[in-house]
């Protein structure tokens, strides 16, 4: 019996527990600002374009550090590197809930973001690794269910906290989970992956930090400067090269930081496209709902982040549950039916009217989410199953890059397609106005008029950012249809695949020690 297969003879749920609870306070915390931007800057008397550092800054070194996860897996033990992101997550948490000034917070937040950004990635391969074949679909939808819900949960939680307590409580209530997860990790976490003596190419590092920063820097910015502005086109350029750059270096590389020939595999670049599709309809759901909801109907936050609580839930619930129908059916059906679930509700999204009720818009986002987690992490699975283990932390790395890039992308899209309809429906309509103005009319009626004016070009904006997520989806759809099941290989030719792997190694290096 190899290493692997006696790590696997006895799953150490226990051990599992501890990762779960680390990663769930750790993906909660990425929304749960989201909501106290508005009290945070009257606090610290900041413009928005500066709060928004709070998310974008978070964003970033996501970007920079999931890219080199790789390296990370392979080069340290799971546990030192489990204990070292929680420590610095800790770190950053309670930095936050002391920051004097909002320079201190927006550093904080990095520090709370460059232990986080190793989570989703090790997670992801300690549950490969972990778990038999036949279990991986179940596995992975558990992880999914603490992967979706945290954030789904995060604005609700930090709506009602803010409109009781002050923001500060956000961070004192997540330090103690912190703090627990790192002592049970102390005491029970053991290593479980094998190491391997990879070295780390700076060069491809900084491509690597030049890149997905400024194409996350970038698109995120165009929702607030427009793509006309310096700030977003430029970091989009600079990155856009940086990219190509990095690609052909990883590509004539023997031991690359991202292992972009993960590619050749058919099924892994399939689910790939497919998941980033699903990102952006996903972002457009969390992004778009609330926008509605709040700037249209002018329901508190609380309220709104209330809304989208049960699809959150549904999201939990059905995780596991579509893991066992992964196992049990594979991936084509779950998928096609949650897209096809996620398309119709997607369009009925797009026909909000003002007087739409606060139930029938919860039902059907509920309904939507219902959709959505039938497809991802079936999708994800599918594709990383055929990968070798070896490539397993590239899989992984890679797809959590393409969610965070694509969300990037996405939002900027649908906030530009959503502004520009919003803008010209305005005019139209204020034009309309114009012709049954009285002249008698008072400053009130002028005023409610012209709020009323807005509310129904910016529903107007959404509907119609709602119509192209549906054709994005569609899309997505259509891709489905191509999909394949991938059985796996075996515990033997993964074994035998690694040791070629190790093999090939030490003799690049004794080749490279000789010349």
């Amino acid at each position: 019996m190899n290493q692997q297969e006696q790590q696997t003879a006895k799953i150490p749920y226990g051990m599992i527990a501890i990762l779960f609870l680390g990663a769930f306070v750790a993906f909660l915390n990425n929304t749960l600002l989201n909501v106290a931007l508005p009290v945070i800057m009257d606090e610290f008397k900041v413009n928005p374009a500066q709060v928004q550092w709070l998310t974008t800054g978070y964003m970033l070194v996501n970007g920079i550090l999931i890219p080199a996860s790789a390296f990370f897996i392979q080069k340290f033990t799971n546990r030192n590197l489990f204990l070292t992101a929680m420590t610095l997550f800790s770190i950053g948490t309670l930095t936050a809930a002391l920051a004097p000034s909002f320079g201190f917070l927006v550093a904080a937040r990095m520090i709370q973001a460059s232990g986080s950004a190793m989570m989703m990635p090790l997670l992801m391969n300690i549950m490969l690794v972990i778990f038999p074949i036949e279990k991986r679909g179940t596995a992975m939808g558990f992880f999914g269910l603490v992967m979706i819900t945290a954030p789904a949960l995060g604005p609700t939680l930090s709506g009602w906290i803010v409109e009781h307590y002050s923001w500060r409580v956000l961070f004192w209530m997540v330090l103690p989970f912190a703090i627990f997860v790192i002592v049970a990790a102390l005491l029970k976490l053991r290593n479980i992956m094998e190491t391997r003596d990879v070295r780390l190419d700076f060069f491809s590092l900084i491509l690597s930090t030049i890149a997905f920063g400024g194409l996350l820097y970038g698109f995120s910015m165009a929702g607030d400067k427009g793509w006309g502005s310096a700030h977003v086109y430029v970091p989009i350029v600079v990155g856009a090269i940086s990219l190509t750059a990095f690609i052909l270096r990883q590509l004539s590389m023997q031991a690359p930081l991202l292992n972009f020939r993960i590619y050749k595999f058919p099924m892994f670049a399939l689910a790939s496209a497919i998941m980033v599709v699903i990102s952006i309809a996903m972002f457009a759901g969390m992004l778009l709902t609330p926008l509605y909801v709040q700037n249209v109907r002018g329901i508190s936050p609380f309220h709104s982040g209330l809304l989208m609580l049960p699809g959150a839930i549904v999201m939990g619930i059905m995780s596991p549950i579509t893991g066992k129908l992964f196992d049990k059916y594979g991936p084509r059906v779950l998928a096609i039916s949650g897209l096809l679930i996620t398309a119709v509700t997607t369009f009925l999204l797009s026909r909000l009217q003002i007087d739409s009720t606060y139930f029938y818009i919860m039902a059907v986002y509920t309904v939507r989410m219902l959709g959505m987690s039938m497809v991802n992490m079936p999708i994800m699975t599918n594709g990383l199953n055929q990968l070798p283990q070896i490539m397993n932390p590239h899989g992984t790395a890679m797809n959590n890059t393409l969610q965070q890039v694509s969300g990037a992308i996405g939002s900027a899209f649908l906030i530009t397609v959503m502004n520009k309809r919003t803008e010209s429906e305005a005019e139209s309509l204020a034009a309309d106005a114009m012709k049954n103005v009285s002249p008698d009319m008072s400053a009130d009626q002028l005023a409610s008029l012209k709020m009323e004016i807005g509310q129904q070009a910016l529903m107007h904006g959404i509907n119609f950012s709602y119509f192209v997520c549906t054709i994005i989806v569609v899309i997505a759809l259509v891709l489905t249809f191509f999909v394949k099941r991938v059985m796996p290989p075996t515990a033997q030719q993964q074994e035998a695949e690694r040791v070629a792997a190790v093999q090939k190694t030490q003799t690049n290096t004794n080749t490279t020690a000789t010349e």
